[in-house]
């Protein structure tokens, strides 16, 4: 009798498509184990994993919460964050979350670190893993300081806004594999039960070949702070970080990253070049920095196959939040909580999942402790970033990007030793006009 998944109970064959996934996302040939059950390597024995919050707005709040129902020996060990006020929210906001949550919430005043050097005392303490949920830009930096410290990652998408910011990633991770230690990103999807039983049967061949994707994250506008006569240049950005590619790389790195990892994963391998197009019609208004409001982007394979991607944050459009597999045989179409397969080989998902936001925090948690598979996620999620950001770069510019091009770009958009006082709004881009860095 041949040997199928669906002959297993539910919560086996979850752990399988997730090692599955976790193994071809590293490239890895076997499994790394570790003995267990230990909290390490920094704490062999703890029977609590202490988790330090590095950004502590509403995505390290929100993770930080995660983490916490994610497993009972878990507690919150340390924060940090460039404002006061949003380390003490996050502290606050955690121990309303009910007694038996406040209890896992150890922040002391002298474990609770501000301004933008907090991150280094942070991991300066005796914490095993960190969140790192700062503004995009900064994650490369925090990233290295983290692996170096011998601290176990969660850290939020995207993971860099720039090239540079990108191979400073892809070498922490080749440290963090070095060292064993467990990175895992923001990439809810490839922890969804939905995303992971729709990509097994996808690589199994119930679409036929992958032929192209077609990926999508339009919407309408998103939260904008209105500047403070007291803020400096450099807060008000910090606090309107979206509108600032420094900070966040654009919405297409941002936000359709997610949508783009995807169509890495369906694809095989991340594309050879692209070109897109893209601009800010609506969103006009100094206070929307200089961003875009939207792209499109084609991508083209190494092997000559191709794929689309579309982003827009624009009020009164048609919104569309989803990724579209095309094989030969059919086609799947995917989005958060729902998957389908149309084609000869016709499938929906209709089974139950737990929050992949807390879900990607258990395997996370699984994999510091040498129960389940170790997951080293910065690389792949690296990779994803760059192919949202050579479209930010081809739309900007209104050149062809290659990967190479993207991979070796010298542009480093951080602004030097980040400090609050005066700071330039950059010009909008003009295609045709920007130049290729």
């Amino acid at each position: 009798m041949s040997f199928s998944h669906e002959m297993l109970p539910p919560s086996s064959r979850r752990q399988i498509l997730r090692a599955t996934a976790a193994l071809a996302a590293t490239g890895m040939l076997g499994v790394i184990t570790r003995p267990a059950p230990a909290f390490g390597p920094t704490r062999r024995g703890a029977t609590r994993l202490r988790v330090g919050v590095i950004g502590c707005g509403g995505r390290g709040s929100g993770a930080a919460s995660d983490i916490l129902e994610a497993s009972p020996d878990t507690e919150i060990f340390a924060v940090a964050d460039v404002f006061p006020e949003r380390a003490e929210s996050c502290v606050r906001n955690l121990k309303e979350l009910g007694a038996e949550i406040a209890s896992r919430v150890t922040v002391t005043p002298e474990r609770t670190f501000t301004g933008f050097d907090a991150f280094k005392a942070l991991l300066a303490t005796d914490c095993d893993v960190v969140i790192l949920a700062t503004p995009p830009g900064f994650r490369p930096a925090h990233f290295a300081a983290a692996i170096n410290a011998g601290k176990h990652v969660f850290m939020e998408k995207p993971v860099a806004v720039d090239a540079t910011g990108i191979r400073t990633v892809l070498a922490a991770a080749s440290k963090a594999k070095e060292k064993k230690l467990s990175v895992v990103t923001g990439t809810q999807r490839r922890h969804e039960e939905c995303y992971l039983s729709a990509m097994e049967r996808i690589q199994g061949g119930d679409i036929g070949d992958v032929v192209s994707s077609s990926v999508f994250w339009n919407q309408g506008s998103l939260w904008m702070n209105k500047r403070e006569q007291a803020w400096s240049d450099m807060e008000w950005q910090l606090r309107n970080w979206l509108y600032f590619t420094w900070l966040s790389g654009d919405h297409i790195v941002e936000q359709h990253m997610h949508n783009l990892d995807v169509a890495h994963w369906a694809m095989g391998a991340p594309p050879a070049r692209c070109a897109g197009m893209g601009g800010r019609q609506v969103r006009t208004s100094p206070e929307y920095g200089h961003v875009f409001d939207h792209f499109a982007i084609e991508y083209e394979m190494p092997d000559g196959r191709s794929f689309t991607s579309y982003c827009r944050q624009i009020d009164g459009c048609a919104n569309r939040v989803e990724e579209v597999i095309h094989g030969s045989k059919g086609r799947a179409i995917l989005s958060s909580g729902r998957a389908q397969i149309e084609g000869p080989k016709a499938w929906k998902w209709e089974g139950k999942q737990e929050n992949p936001y807390v879900t990607e925090h258990k395997d996370l948690i699984a994999s510091i402790a040498g129960t389940g598979t170790y997951l080293n996620e910065a690389e792949r999620v690296a990779h994803s970033t760059l192919m949202a950001i050579m479209g930010r770069m081809s739309a900007y510019t209104g050149k062809a990007v290659s990967w190479q091009q993207a991979m070796e770009s010298k542009l480093d958009l951080m602004p030097g030793t980040p400090q609050m006082g005066s700071i330039a709004t950059p010009d909008v881009a003009v295609p045709g006009k920007t130049a290729l860095v």
